[in-house]
């Protein structure tokens, strides 16, 4: 991951970020916020950014309910799902107010195929998104308000 410059928009425009053909929240969420980040480079690192295909999907909230995210953060997910009222009371109104009405988060969240992380398994990983994710989890472990799929940026293999 390259180190980032002050404003998305002109990390958008480096050449070695243009190449990859990502979407722009893919790359804001992804590769920009974290650029930084060593538990995260540590998690994902490794992987070929241009090998990965990037598509918008409706995921089905069953799906995300069990879904793991890096080692870095394991413990993260739960951590959340246990305290989501807390976590979503620090969450702007427009934030709080999707979840209660429409039972879905506001930005779709970036997960990647485990089989890009060299697992057979075909499931997925949360990459970021796992505050996103983590309320959802405990929403659902609560009965509230969840829509039965929400939107999110699916990477796979090329």
């Amino acid at each position: 991951m390259l180190d980032r410059p002050g404003n998305l928009s002109d990390y958008l425009a480096l050449p070695q970020i243009a190449d990859l053909h990502w979407p722009a929240d893919v790359v804001e969420q992804w590769l920009f916020e974290h650029a930084g980040n060593a538990a995260f480079i540590e998690d994902y690192g490794h992987l070929d950014l241009a090998a990965i295909e990037w598509t918008r999907e409706l995921v089905p909230a069953a799906q995300l309910v069990d879904i793991p995210t890096g080692a870095s953060d394991a413990e993260f997910l739960d951590s959340v799902a246990r305290l989501h009222r807390h976590y979503l009371g620090l969450r702007s109104q427009g934030i709080r107010d999707a979840w209660e009405h429409r039972g879905t988060w506001l930005v779709p969240p970036i997960l990647l195929s485990r089989q890009i992380l060299g697992n057979e398994e075909r499931d997925l990983q949360v990459v970021e998104g796992r505050m996103r994710v983590g309320i959802l989890q405990g929403r659902a472990a609560d009965a509230l308000n969840v829509a039965s799929a929400l939107e999110a940026w699916v990477g796979r293999h090329r």
